[in-house]
């Protein structure tokens, strides 16, 4: 178990997965830079967490609630969860103020499109592992948003999803506690990255000499004069 000063950002999975070098330069050297991406991102997001609660269609819905698990050492907040009446053969939980019982339904919204990688549905599996240590619930899937293609995409929390995220968490945490961030190696994906002018994956890779680059830069802006 861990404590809470211990606590890592939840949302630091997603990035962990997608590259452990954008995962340090944010996580332990403080780096962030906005590109068209990660700002309509922000602005899904803040958009997902505004407003209060409200009931639609018998359906509870909390937006903005605070996560954690001492358990997987994380903190975070939810964009939406759900909770809805629970059906014949789910054990449910209680809602304060609320008859019957209640599944709890976690919901991430992304400002893209679906994703052959697993990082969003791992951010969103740690919800659901946050929200089961917070309630006492069983939650056996969840959905993601995409606003580009505007529909939900179901996805089964199971064991494997489980599994890999957890060893994700362990991952983050030795990571965080060698307090050195990994080399970089540059790949198609980086294109995409606001970091890219601070990683310098071409010069920071692992095996990579900065020296010989630069000579080489050198070497090709005079034979270009």
């Amino acid at each position: 178990m861990f404590t809470e000063d211990d606590l890592l950002p939840l949302s630091g999975l997603q990035h962990l997965e997608f590259c452990e070098r954008q995962w340090g330069l944010i996580q332990l050297e403080g780096a962030w830079a906005e590109n068209r991406l990660t700002a309509q991102g922000g602005r899904m997001h803040g958009k997902a967490h505004e407003g209060a609660d409200e009931w639609r269609d018998g359906v509870k819905i909390c937006r903005g609630l605070r996560l954690r698990s001492l358990r997987l050492g994380l903190s975070g907040q939810a964009d939406v969860v759900e909770f809805h009446p629970a059906g014949n053969g789910e054990p449910g939980i209680a809602l304060r103020g609320e008859a019957g019982r209640w599944s709890v339904f976690p919901v991430e919204y992304k400002h893209g499109s679906s994703k052959i990688s697993d990082c969003d549905r791992i951010q969103l599996c740690a919800q659901a592992l946050c929200l089961e240590e917070m309630l006492g619930a069983s939650i056996p899937r969840g959905a993601l948003f995409y606003g580009k293609q505007r529909r939900r995409e179901n996805v089964d929390l199971d064991a494997g999803l489980r599994e890999k995220t957890e060893r994700l968490c362990e991952r983050m945490h030795a990571l965080y506690r060698a307090g050195m961030t990994p080399p970089g190696q540059y790949e198609k994906k980086c294109g995409q990255c606001s970091l890219l002018e601070l990683c310098l994956p071409a010069v920071a890779g692992a095996g990579k000499s900065a020296r010989q680059y630069l000579r080489r830069q050198v070497r090709e802006a005079l034979r270009e004069e």
